[in-house]
């Protein structure tokens, strides 16, 4: 017996509606082109950050959760793909593609959001002062920064959300399952879609605000989705076979994403007036800086150590000659103890008698500590050549 009955036959027969269909292609094609600004920009800056990652990870779930409600819904008109035309099997299954690129197109920028996080925010990075001026160095840690570490949590968590609602859809859509009970899996979805979408942009725009810069948002990407998340709804509600759980999604997304609009707004308008850029970047930054933070990230070392020999801030300071750390080991730190330490022997040595004998000072003074000036002129007075060796001392670690 076929497994179509008269109301499914009814059911496939192609209703041509050439307003909606029209009306969807629209859409779908609009979809693509305003997620565009948004993949560009973060790639062509290299950076996301200004992105908060829970409002990555309530709207790619939020949008794997309208897809598949969209699929359940519509399982019984998708599935007339095998008896209608390809063209009609593309205009009746048109909402189930609709949605399915809002989530791949959403989903994609979670994906460069990860690729593309600024290294200098992956770790936590600690200040040492240095030199007379008492300059704060960054040092970068082996240890995770806290936002990076929730944000990989996050990525395997919406990976894990999207298997379970994949399994489950597919075992009830694969399986002889009470309509009833598949009309509630579709509510479930549909509802979760619409209490994440209602959620999803609170942490985005207390990170814009708290922040108080644009970062790697795409201003364009918004003005063309705030308008069109309208036409979606009104496509959706068009479209046979939905309710409310079915567009309740976007219309919330639509007010959401407007007021963020507003606010990237504002706050490109009072960048300007204090001549930064997207990222807190002075527009005609000054040289040398007068902090470190002016300085750009790529000076910064990789993690654990600082390569001083590459920096052009800190090419007039000398490191100490034989010294040689392992790559767990911090430079700056195990040089400031070892300041410290000889410093302390250049103290007792200046309270030993040895200081006397200029002969037993010659022999013992190690590699390391030799001088190799030889214009410096030795005094007679055991005082005056006490105070030499003391500034020798400080000349030479006070560089």
């Amino acid at each position: 017996m076929d497994s179509y009955s008269p109301m499914s036959l009814d059911t496939c027969t192609p209703h041509h509606d050439w307003f909606n269909a029209f009306l969807t292609f629209g859409l779908c094609c609009g979809l693509v082109i305003s997620y565009l600004p948004q993949h560009y920009r973060i790639i062509h800056t290299k950076s996301s950050e200004g992105f908060s990652p829970v409002f990555l990870l309530l709207g790619t779930t939020s949008a794997a959760s309208g897809m598949f409600n969209m699929i359940t819904l519509q399982a019984p008109i998708v599935k007339c793909c095998r008896v209608v035309s390809l063209g009609s099997c593309i205009e009746m299954s048109a909402g189930v593609i609709q949605v399915g690129l809002q989530w791949v197109c959403f989903g994609f920028v979670f994906v460069l959001y990860m690729l593309y996080y600024p290294e200098h925010l992956k770790y936590v990075q600690i200040d040492i002062e240095e030199g007379d001026e008492h300059r704060h160095i960054p040092v970068k840690t082996p240890v995770r920064s806290e936002e990076w570490r929730l944000s990989v949590i996050l990525a395997w968590i919406t990976v894990a959300h999207f298997i379970l609602l994949f399994l489950t859809t597919a075992y009830l859509l694969l399986t002889p399952t009470d309509a009833a009970q598949l009309s509630l899996w579709a509510t479930f979805l549909g509802v979760s879609s619409a209490t994440l979408a209602a959620i999803q942009y609170m942490p985005q725009l207390m990170h814009t605000y708290r922040t108080k810069l644009v970062g790697a948002l795409s201003i364009p990407m918004m003005l063309i989705q705030t308008p069109g998340g309208i036409l979606m709804v009104t496509s959706i509600v068009l479209r046979p076979g939905t309710n409310w759980t079915s567009w309740a999604t976007f219309a919330i997304a639509a007010i959401l994403q407007g007021c963020l609009l507003a606010m990237c707004i504002a706050w490109k308008v009072r960048q300007k007036k204090l001549q930064i850029d997207d990222f807190g970047n002075p527009l005609h930054p000054t040289f040398p800086p007068n902090s470190w933070s002016d300085v750009p990230s790529n000076v910064h070392s990789n993690v654990g150590t600082y390569n001083r020999s590459t920096s052009p801030y800190l090419a007039d300071e000398d490191s100490v000659p034989g010294l040689v750390t392992t790559p767990s080991e911090n430079p700056i730190a195990v040089r400031t103890a070892l300041t410290r330490a000889l410093e302390s022997a250049a103290e007792s040595n200046l309270m030993s008698p040895a200081l006397e004998e200029p002969s037993r000072e010659e022999n013992e003074q190690t590699p390391l500590l030799k001088r190799s000036d030889s214009s410096s002129v030795r005094s007679s007075s055991t005082g005056r050549k006490a105070a030499e060796a003391a500034r020798g001392w400080q000349a030479w670690f006070g560089r």
